[in-house]
């Protein structure tokens, strides 16, 4: 096995892992964090709704994207920083919930 064909072997498993596993927890977690950045509509579930619905559209066009890109670093590079993007926003949610639990008194101890 040579240079080149360790390279391209490497370089094909790593836009696989990508576009496979990567990208769908990249979804999930866009699904995740589109329901507190996206608005509540007249019916108050817009926001729980519209992501469920668009799970399959986000997961393509992030499939497609990291697919087809040509270069894969840059792929990584915004996949990763969509997926830090929406964990932040879930993060700072769960906190922010936690500490108004404890201060109306839920909280545990």
């Amino acid at each position: 096995m040579s240079a080149p064909d360790s390279a391209v072997r490497r370089r094909f498993w790593s836009r696989f892992a990508l576009a496979g596993p990567v990208v769908f927890l990249c979804a999930a977690l866009v699904m995740c964090g589109g329901a507190l950045w996206l608005p509540k509509g007249p019916a108050q579930i817009d926001n729980l709704v519209l992501p469920i619905v668009l799970f399959p559209a986000i997961w393509a066009a992030l499939f497609f994207y990291a697919y087809l890109d040509r270069r894969l670093a840059r792929a990584w590079a915004v996949i990763g920083g969509l997926s830090l993007v929406h964990l932040v926003v879930i993060g700072v949610y769960v906190m922010q919930t936690m500490q108004a639990a404890k201060a109306a008194g839920a909280g545990g101890s």
